[in-house]
């Protein structure tokens, strides 16, 4: 019997929630802890579906997952794509979509990579660091252009701050990218592309704290503003192709600006996200495992692809997986990013 598992580490309640949650609405395919005593090549799993909350944290829970998917296991979320994605790359995007985002400026890491010396950088000139400044103002965050969990970002006020904090960067490739102050946030979870919980979050409040918070916006522009994000999510989610992500939006001047949306290991923890929204993700994750589980098919690929990697497919003559159908394009309004030319 296919089964269907689950993939986690620290995390306490989420897990155990998952796994009862599918086995009371089922019988037909068991959930349980992913369990592995061996990994051999080629060979599959007895799972149908397994749920990744680590993998990006260990690096044999990874290559198994791509083994696992290779022979057919449907993997939450695709770990190829969840290899290959990273932050800037969302940004670029997100601006091709439509949906506003920061302005944003890659950076060369400050220290040279290991095993490269001054010919390696032959390419590279000398960074316009007074027109990034200019063009992004202050204040500004600089972070890992393929980072998380808010590790080594900075947030900077001044052209001797940014140099003062990118000099203790090392090897990080870095984004540069304005600071948005906002009347409301929001962080949104987002299920088999489909689901969607938009939840109102205040960032600067203590971690168990950031759910208790209430919209600035009332009345029908808060139901727009909702409709908008909810819309972006949707678009975001189907670009991206995650089966299981979150987003966060900062409203500027009644403007969403999408901030944070390579989450394919989000918190689900009780303690933090509150019973609702805990309810809510524990019930929309198990319905979704349940389908993919009924849609399974042996030895064939069951994963989820984006519509950039779906369209890329199309170009080259392969026949693409089916994916959920595309939400309607939505016209940015005042956040879209001003068109500029490059400095001669």
């Amino acid at each position: 019997m296919a089964k269907i598992g689950i993939l986690f580490g620290q995390e306490n309640t989420f897990p155990q929630a998952f796994i009862d949650r599918v086995n009371e609405k089922q019988s037909e395919f068991k959930a349980e802890f992913v369990s592995i005593d061996q990994v051999e090549q080629g060979v599959a799993t007895d799972y149908a579906v397994i749920i990744d909350r680590i993998s990006q944290d260990v690096p044999f829970y990874r290559a198994f997952l791509k083994n696992a998917a290779l022979t057919g296991t449907a993997v939450i979320n695709n770990p190829f794509w969840w290899s290959a994605d990273e932050k800037f790359f969302n940004n670029c995007l997100a601006v091709q979509l439509g949906v506003p985002v920061p302005k944003t400026f890659l950076l060369p890491s400050k220290e040279r990579p290991d095993d490269t010396n001054a010919n390696s950088f032959r390419n590279l000139r000398m960074m316009d660091w007074d027109g990034i400044f200019n063009y992004i103002g202050f204040p500004a965050f600089m972070k890992p252009h393929a980072g998380g969990g808010w590790k080594s970002v900075y947030k900077v006020h001044n052209p001797q701050e940014f140099y003062q904090a990118y000099d203790e960067t090392g090897q990080l490739v870095m984004l540069y990218q304005e600071a948005i102050e906002f009347e409301d946030y929001f962080r949104c979870y987002c299920i088999g592309g489909k689901e969607v919980r938009i939840m109102p979050y205040e960032p600067r409040n203590p971690h168990h704290l950031r759910y208790a918070a209430e919209p600035q916006t009332k009345g029908p522009a808060l139901e727009k503003l909702l409709a908008t994000i909810r819309e972006y999510v949707l678009a975001l989610n189907n670009g991206l192709g995650y089966d299981f992500n979150t987003f966060e939006f900062a409203v500027r001047d009644g403007i969403p600006i999408a901030i944070d949306f390579c989450n394919p290991a989000p918190d689900a923890d009780l303690y933090s996200v509150g019973q609702e929204n805990f309810d809510w993700v524990v019930e929309a994750a198990a319905n979704f495992a349940i389908e993919k589980a009924k849609s399974y098919k042996p030895g064939q690929m069951n994963l989820t692809w984006g519509s950039f990697v779906r369209h890329s497919t199309q170009g080259l003559g392969m026949t693409p997986p089916a994916a959920a159908t595309e939400p309607a394009a939505t016209e940015p309004e005042a956040a879209a990013k001003p068109k500029r030319t490059k400095k001669k």
